[in-house]
């Protein structure tokens, strides 16, 4: 068998579609994106792999492939096209949160963050927000879900921050684009410092949606909870266990000690 009817009878154990036409594999992403194998070897197993539009004539002057990578062996060949297929959905549940096409999540604003492109967060209760990052796991994409109570002094840090980046005036200008950067940068890090309650790791994205809708529901019962309890408030665990003073144990102990040298 040649290299292209491996790959292809790989690919069709794994129901994905391809054809072959002249020297050139193309196998569908989505409606509008195929990726191309292109052979560059007689004798070794080789080729080319082209991202390209699906619906451009390759005769067409906007027609334009672009090369991502090449491939020896089948397996490589499979992975490529796995990882594509699953970079495309993670892009399309990307877009999908930003916009908000699904009505489970029509009272949630997604916005991307600053930081990392493949984090998206919505503000839900009072000071809280929900987090969703979107990557591809061992060729699998999937989404994790957090919950993030932001701190009390959030607020006044994030404005501080922005006082200080629109009043400078030190020798070295900073840009508009430099002030939202560091922005960005500062808001990120106080998150670091937030209360965060982690809802699971997701790859069926439909469930991804029921769990969002859940969690919006749940925003202000899960932010009461996660707040940070003040120590005066803390429940005092000897209590519990019919102790009131943990020295009360250390002076039970020695009690013991000297019952057993009588």
């Amino acid at each position: 068998m040649s290299f292209f009817e491996d790959i292809a009878a790989a690919l069709d154990r794994e129901g994905i579609e391809s054809r072959v036409h002249d020297e050139t594999m193309f196998v569908p992403i989505t409606a509008d994106v195929e990726i191309q194998f292109v052979e560059i070897d007689p004798h070794l197993p080789a080729a080319n792999v082209y991202i390209a539009a699906a619906d451009v004539d390759e005769d067409d002057d906007e027609f334009e492939a672009i090369l991502v990578s090449v491939v020896f062996s089948v397996e490589d060949a499979v992975d490529t096209v796995a990882t594509h297929m699953a970079t495309d959905q993670v892009v399309t549940v990307l877009a999908d949160l930003l916009e908000g096409t699904d009505e489970r999540i029509g009272d949630l604003e997604f916005f991307q963050d600053g930081v990392n492109p493949d984090l998206v967060r919505a503000e839900v209760g009072d000071s809280a927000e929900l987090h969703v990052l979107l990557q591809v796991v061992d060729g699998t994409p999937s989404a994790e879900v957090q919950f993030v109570v932001l701190s009390d002094d959030h607020d006044d840090l994030v404005d501080d921050a922005i006082g200080e980046l629109w009043e400078s005036d030190g020798d070295a200008e900073l840009t508009e684009e430099d002030r939202l950067r560091l922005f960005e940068v500062i808001q990120h890090e106080s998150v670091e410092d937030a209360e965060v309650l982690d809802l699971g790791q997701f790859t069926d994205f439909d469930r991804l949606f029921d769990v969002l809708s859940l969690a919006a529901d749940q925003a202000e019962d899960w932010e009461t909870q996660l707040l940070p309890v003040d120590e005066d408030e803390e429940p005092d665990v000897y209590d519990i266990f019919g102790h009131d003073h943990p020295d009360e144990d250390e002076d039970d102990l020695d009690d013991e000690d000297e019952f057993d040298e009588d």
